[in-house]
């Protein structure tokens, strides 16, 4: 018997799966992808927009609405204002972030390309993102989409994320680190 948590993680990726198929058959994975991009952003980025989603007390109505208004506003592709309807009909809007995130690792793979992620303590240039990026694509064997972000936080060195792969070379993990000896000891 499956548990619940499997259940809904099939659910949700056959509905990324979904979207997948559609869009290519559309041959519109392209301008879906860049707006899906755009939609996790403001995820993101605006706490009414995450609120609209995560609250169950919202009304199906009012979700529709403000998705309408969004698909306009940014002009969507049809399929992807449907597809965002049909989520909000049948009560998955809730997963909306992990269903999309899904989507583009699925068209990510579908051109052999890897997500990876680059948090660093320092602000890197160009050439060493490319230097980082061509050593992950080796390691890995596969072409590798980095995102990148400067975290100052992390004080010096750096953390890269490749799939379910962490290298954590940060002073603020090593200082973690001892701290958690010391409580033990």
């Amino acid at each position: 018997k499956l548990s619940n948590s499997n259940t809904t993680s099939l659910t949700k990726n056959s509905y990324s799966q979904a979207l997948f198929e559609l869009a290519s058959e559309n041959n519109s994975t392209n301008e879906i992808e860049v707006q899906v991009s755009s939609i996790l952003a403001l995820i993101d980025k605006s706490k009414d927009f995450k609120d609209l989603i995560k609250d169950p007390t919202n009304k199906i109505e009012d979700q529709l609405k403000v998705i309408n208004e969004i698909s306009i506003h940014f002009k969507f592709n049809e399929l992807l204002k449907k597809f965002l309807g049909f989520l909000i009909s049948k009560r998955r809007f809730f997963y909306v972030e992990k269903i999309l995130n899904d989507f583009l690792f699925i068209c990510l793979n579908s051109r052999g390309e890897i997500q990876a992620e680059l948090s660093a303590a320092k602000d890197l240039n160009e050439n060493e993102i490319n230097n980082i990026k061509s050593e992950l694509s080796s390691t890995f064997g596969s072409n590798i989409k980095l995102k990148h972000k400067y975290d100052p936080s992390l004080i010096g060195g750096l953390i890269i994320k490749v799939g379910s792969t962490m290298i954590d070379t940060s002073i603020k993990n090593k200082l973690q680190q001892i701290e958690k000896k010391m409580i033990e000891a």
